[in-house]
């Protein structure tokens, strides 16, 4: 399995969270088997997504997909606080 994580503030969890839901079909038409959103215990004004995908490529591709027509458009992303950190992991 492989797994797209993605970290970064954010100025409203509740409007970040709208955001990210109106994107449900994207992330199933990408082929997202599975995802966890996460928040830190001591940052409200930050959040952690790990999506999984059944290959490196899906998950290049979506991330793709994210920089270039969700992160790149205040509109699309209206909670985003800072640059997006990722990262593609594999299972070991």
């Amino acid at each position: 399995m492989t797994t797209l994580r993605i970290e970064h503030p954010i100025v409203d969890f509740a409007l970040w969270r709208r955001a990210f839901d109106g994107f449900a079909e994207a992330r199933s038409t990408a082929g997202v088997l599975g995802h966890r959103v996460m928040r830190p215990v001591d940052d409200e004004k930050y959040v952690a997504v790990e999506l999984d995908f059944p290959t490196v490529e899906a998950a290049e591709g979506f991330l793709r997909f994210l920089r270039t027509n969700v992160w790149a458009d205040p509109q699309r992303a209206p909670a985003l606080a800072g640059a997006p950190q990722t990262r593609i992991f594999q299972s070991a």
